[in-house]
């Protein structure tokens, strides 16, 4: 996981009454999409009312821009750090209307990955962005939804399968290669 910034740090050494952490969940899949089809990921706070906060700049949904969390309960379990396990987050989110639970439906049937993205912002200051230097970004292994709560699952992507290096080397970009 990220490292914390300086002033997340301090609200947790200090416990001020007039700021604390504030945890974000901004759920994201090819099929979440408003009216127009434009993506509408789903983002909540764990919070009683709503909160308007600046996302990173390299967010990748509006990036830089104030966006809206709604207000919802909802538990998680951060990953652990422990060596040799790949890191997992277990996210339950209560009370979730029909459009959420029609959105995970949909999602579930698909190829697509349902990407989860775990981010902590300062009540006082939302504005300043995530105050966990990288947000911590997951995948959803596995989900289901009832008709008020909405369970998950989210891992890293499967990196024992990934091509390494990354970049394929060919012929036709790297002529030296050819005998």
């Amino acid at each position: 996981m990220a490292t914390l910034s300086e002033a997340l740090a301090e609200v947790y050494a200090s416990n001020p009454k007039d700021d604390f952490a504030l945890n974000t969940l901004e759920i994201r899949h090819p099929t979440f999409v408003d009216d127009d089809g434009n993506p509408a990921p789903i983002r909540v706070v764990a919070d009683h009312v709503p909160l308007t906060a600046t996302l990173e700049a390299d967010a990748p949904l509006n990036p830089g821009a104030p966006v809206e969390f709604s207000a919802m309960a909802f538990g998680f379990k951060l990953p652990t750090t422990e060596e040799g396990q790949a890191p997992q987050l277990d996210v339950t989110l209560d009370g979730v209307s029909r459009d959420v639970v029609a959105h995970l439906e949909n999602a579930v049937a698909q190829t697509a990955q349902i990407e989860v993205t775990y981010r902590r912002f300062l009540a006082a200051n939302p504005a300043a962005g995530p105050q966990d230097g990288e947000p911590l970004t997951l995948y959803a292994s596995k989900a289901n939804a009832t008709l008020t709560q909405a369970k998950m699952s989210a891992t890293l992507t499967d990196i024992h399968n990934k091509a390494y290096p990354s970049r394929t080397y060919t012929a036709t970009e790297f002529p030296g290669l050819n005998r």
